[in-house]
């Protein structure tokens, strides 16, 4: 093997870590995000951003807007 073989397996390397960072930091963002801001479907938010990132990656900016989207509570009416 030359330099330039190992240099090239390296890269490779390099490269494929990177994804696997990036795919589970994706994976994982919608139900950080929806746990810090108090959702109350939070578990559901993260199961449905790692099921969307699995099977097709469509749906996964809708789970980010979940994320952040939240009901408000109703308010009583005799106040």
């Amino acid at each position: 093997m030359t330099f330039i073989d190992i240099f090239a397996w390296i890269v490779l390397l390099v490269v494929i870590a990177t994804l696997v960072a990036v795919v589970v930091a994706l994976g994982a963002m919608p139900g950080r995000i929806a746990r810090k801001r108090g959702h109350p479907w939070a578990q559901a938010v993260a199961v449905g951003s790692w099921a969307t990132l699995i099977f097709g990656f469509v749906f996964w900016p809708l789970v980010l807007i979940w994320a952040y989207v939240d009901f408000p509570e109703k308010r009583d009416a005799t106040k």
